[in-house]
């Protein structure tokens, strides 16, 4: 079965009250259209079209990524509008599903029931029921269940306001019964705007049969027209991330505490304290314990790894046995072999640390070769950066860097060498030698210290 996808974009978003337009708006770290969008994915060849308007090349700039054809809805003149200028880009055969932009929670597994109801030459609406139905359109049944129509609040009876089944405007539908209903749309109301809702009763009077479809949560059909709204879809959101997580076998100390914006993989008995943020694609082995506070950002980390608390690691790799903090950045580029050590306000940047070395205090670790069990002393630097370009910094095996260094690159620790404390190293350090470079302590006898003036 052919399927066209178009998804209703235009909105303003004016309760929103941002610059922002609203389809762009962050959910879980991505757009609220691209959630959209994602939920349609695994449908095999799909068409999907974007009916775009408020903030016009933004929004096609922000999701330029997406494999959709744009089509611009220049002037909001109603839902029924929007699909009329996606219709003449949609597949003749094709089965139409409507969504919108702005309900971001809307799973794969309800628009599959969806569109199967609607078959080939049908129409299938997604509907729900909920405690309280006011501000939705209702759902009227006639004595059969069969669905008459559908009336907003505003215009209701008493009896129809009691009815708690609601529309929720998506959709799928023959897309030749489509086309012709949306021809005859009319904006003869005090609005003035075409509405899709009207399709139904159009249906009704060519006798063209009405399947329901409803979701197993009302969240998936919440949408977004405010931030408080935003706000409560994310914690929901991450409230369901959190129960798959912890049936998957991880621990998390506080899930009301725990942020997904993104994608984890968790190997066995991964423990996660309270308040850390997972984004892009994260990968954790087995028995690693992430301490409070931290973020972790398209990062690989190794079996048996502590993270401390209040890290920021981003594109790096962390190998098996690592200790890392507390207070320490992981800029990226990074790769930490097995057993390394990152501790206290220790910021290593595009650097490679092999097995068993240690940076434990205070140091800034900047495009630098680093070998295997060496240890960098409190308050060491690679001066990487002479104003202008970037050198490299190369440090070899089983190397004793004391306090205070500066390594002023490009610049090279042979194996086994050894930097005094204070030293300032502008030239290559040989292996197995002791390097120093200090100016001589001396005591000024008799000297004062000066004072103000009375």
């Amino acid at each position: 079965m052919a399927l066209s996808v178009v998804i209703l974009a235009a909105g303003q978003g004016t309760r929103m009250k941002s610059q922002l337009p609203k389809v762009l708006h962050p959910l879980a770290g991505r757009p609220l259209l691209e959630h959209v969008y994602a939920a349609t994915g695994p449908f095999p060849a799909r068409d999907v079209l974007i009916v775009y308007g408020h903030g016009g090349e933004r929004v096609r700039d922000a999701l330029s990524h997406l494999k959709a054809r744009w089509v611009e809805q220049a002037r909001q003149l109603g839902t029924g509008h929007a699909v009329m200028q996606a219709m003449p880009l949609v597949k003749p055969a094709s089965t139409v599903l409507i969504l919108y932009g702005d309900v971001p929670l809307i799973t794969h597994a309800t628009l599959q029931r969806l569109v199967d109801a609607a078959g080939r030459k049908g129409l299938a609406l997604l509907t729900v029921r909920l405690e309280n139905p006011a501000g939705y359109g209702r759902i009227v049944r006639d004595s059969h269940g069969n669905v008459l129509r559908i009336v907003e609040q505003k215009d209701a009876s008493e009896s129809e306001q009691a009815i708690h089944e609601v529309n929720t405007g998506m959709m799928a539908v023959n897309a030749k019964l489509l086309r012709g209903w949306v021809g005859r749309l009319s904006n003869r109301n005090a609005q003035k705007e075409y509405y899709l809702t009207d399709v139904i009763e159009l249906a009704v009077g060519e006798r063209v049969r009405i399947n329901t479809v409803s979701p197993e949560s009302p969240f998936e059909v919440m949408g977004v027209n405010d931030r408080a709204q935003l706000s409560e879809l994310e914690r929901h959101y991450q409230f369901v991330q959190a129960q798959r997580l912890m049936r998957l076998g991880v621990t998390l100390h506080d899930p009301s505490r725990f942020d997904l914006r993104g994608e984890l993989e968790a190997g066995k008995d991964v423990s996660i304290d309270v308040n850390v943020v997972i984004e892009g694609r994260v990968k954790l082995g087995n028995r690693v314990t992430v301490g409070p506070n931290n973020v972790l950002r398209n990062v690989s980390i190794g079996d048996d790894v502590a993270i401390l608390a209040n890290c920021v690691i981003e594109d790096a790799a962390v190998g098996n046995g690592a200790r890392l903090g507390p207070f320490a950045r992981i800029r990226p580029e990074t790769v930490l072999g097995a057993d390394v050590h990152v501790g206290n306000f220790v910021e290593v940047k595009k650097s490679v640390v092999a097995k068993g070395s240690k940076l434990n205090h205070l140091s800034y670790i900047g495009d630098a070769e680093i070998g295997s069990n060496t240890n960098i002393g409190a308050g060491t630097i690679t001066c990487n950066y002479d104003g202008a370009h970037k050198h490299k910094t190369v440090i070899g095996n089983d190397v004793f860097i004391g306090s205070d260094c500066q390594l002023v690159a490009p610049v090279t620790v042979g194996d086994g060498a050894t930097l005094g404390a204070g030293t300032t190293l502008a030239k290559d350090a040989p292996a197995g030698r002791l390097t120093i470079s200090r100016v001589r302590q001396e005591v000024i006898e008799n000297w004062q210290r000066p004072r103000k003036r009375k």
